[in-house]
Formats: C-alpha cells, sequence, structure tokens
C-alpha cells in the first residue's frame, strides 16, 4: 500500500486541506498538480493504493488545467478519495467533474470532501480557513477515509453536482502597478504560464484561470484585480457568504 496526494493549490488553501486529510495516512507521497512545468510522474499506481485527489473549486467548477493534468495520470483501480476546496459560498459542480476525471483516468473514487478554505480572490470570506477546528475534523474524516480503504469496500457515494460541464473563466485579469520590480517570481508561479517571460506586465487572458497566485505570491503587492470587479463581486458574494459553512464528508 503507498498513499499519495495529487493537489492543484494555487494560493495555499486546499494544500492546507490536503494536509489535514491526510494527517493518519502512511508516509504519503505529494504530486504537485498546479506546477507550472507539469509532467505527468512515472509512477505505477495500483489496486493496492489510497489517492487523495483535491482541487479548488473555481466559478462553481474544477479548474481545467487540474482537470487535464490529472488526465494524463493512469490511475490502474486505485482507490481514492475527492476533496473539492471552496470559498464559504458552495461546492456546485467541482465534485461531479473531478469524479468523471478520475473514473477515466483509471481512479476509482470511494469518498467525497467538500472543505472550506480562505476566498482566493476574496479572502476575507472564510478568512483564517481551513482554521484548528476545520484541521482536526478533517483529520478524522481522512482516518475515516483509510479505514474504509484497509476495510476493502469500494463503493462510491452519490456524487451531487452535474456531470459534463463546459469551461468558464472568471474573466478578472490581474493587472501590475507601479511597485512591481520585475523580480519575475509571478511569472515562474503561474500554474499555466500565462505571464510573460520577457514583459512581467503582460498576462494572456487565454491562460489566465484566475487562480491569484501571481497575486498572493508577489513580495510587493504589485499585482491587484479591478477594484470596482472586487467591489462588485464582494456585494454579490456577501450575502452568500458571511455565514460558516462547514466541511462534509460524503462515504
Amino acid at each position: 500500500m503507498t498513499c499519495f496526494q495529487l493537489i492543484f493549490s494555487p494560493t495555499g488553501g486546499t494544500e492546507r486541506v490536503a494536509k489535514a486529510l491526510t494527517e493518519t495516512w502512511p508516509e504519503v507521497q505529494t504530486i504537485d498538480l498546479s506546477a507550472q512545468n507539469f509532467t505527468a510522474p512515472a509512477i505505477p499506481f495500483s489496486a493496492d493504493d489510497l489517492v487523495l485527489i483535491a482541487m479548488p473549486a473555481f466559478e462553481a467548477m474544477a479548474p481545467q488545467p487540474a482537470l487535464d493534468r490529472l488526465a494524463l495520470l493512469q490511475g490502474n483501480g486505485a482507490r481514492c478519495a475527492l476533496a473539492a476546496v471552496y470559498g464559504n459560498r458552495a461546492v456546485d459542480n467541482t465534485l461531479a467533474q473531478m469524479e468523471d476525471y478520475a473514473r477515466n483516468a483509471g481512479f476509482q473514487p470511494i469518498a467525497t470532501v467538500s472543505a472550506v478554505a480562505a476566498h482566493s480572490l476574496l479572502p476575507e470570506f472564510a478568512a483564517g480557513r481551513p482554521d484548528d477546528a476545520d484541521c482536526q475534523q478533517l483529520a478524522v474524516f481522512g482516518k475515516q477515509i483509510l479505514e474504509k480503504f484497509t476495510s476493502g469496500s469500494d463503493t462510491c457515494p452519490p456524487i451531487p453536482g452535474e456531470h459534463n460541464c463546459k469551461e468558464k473563466r472568471a474573466g478578472l485579469i490581474p493587472t501590475v502597478n507601479a511597485n512591481c520590480i520585475s523580480c519575475g517570481l509571478c511569472a515562474q508561479e503561474c500554474p499555466v504560464g500565462a505571464i510573460s517571460y520577457d514583459n512581467f506586465t503582460v498576462t494572456d487572458p487565454s491562460k489566465c484561470i484566475t487562480c491569484m497566485r501571481c497575486v498572493s505570491r508577489c513580495p510587493v503587492h504589485a499585482r491587484s484585480v479591478d477594484a470596482a470587479i472586487v467591489a462588485q463581486v464582494t456585494d454579490f458574494l456577501r450575502a452568500r457568504c458571511s455565514d460558516r459553512k462547514e466541511n462534509e464528508l460524503l462515504l
């Protein structure tokens, strides 16, 4: 038995959720699906392996680059848990998409987790999450998933959401202000290579998925999205994200 966690986590929230979920799993190997130059590792997954697949929910869906990278792997019957991480609004269709791609790649889902982390665009929503209480609960979830795996069960709970959804993009492209020191960190860290290495102020809108990694990683706060649009989105989310949502496990 080998344990793996496959993580797409541009701003770190999904990674923290995954770490809590796998706290009780033995010798977990990590595969970073958000690496800019991701290539499928030559790992012979097998039916004896337990895999956590963790992705954020963007615009009611899983990020297409994360799904595309998952599709490059060969699960070979490895059982998996699917974790969708959202900014305190809703998971929507994320888990259904993840199930489709996981099954097509040869993984067998046996559990799902819906978990809350700070909103990537507006971190005032679900600020500080996953917090200590979340991490304790997620560790219990992870232990329950491990127990189901060791029991030999391969049943899958009903997974909510619509399948075969079309990709949507927020269209909020971060721009650069005068604070930029041309360090190039944004271009190096962008999961999809949307930022030009020749001119760090240029972002390719056909590639950008508004994951906010460049904004969160910039050491001088030189990148941001349009303030007027942020204000509109904030008003929209305030009525939907203010009450604390709870994490959920389906076995």
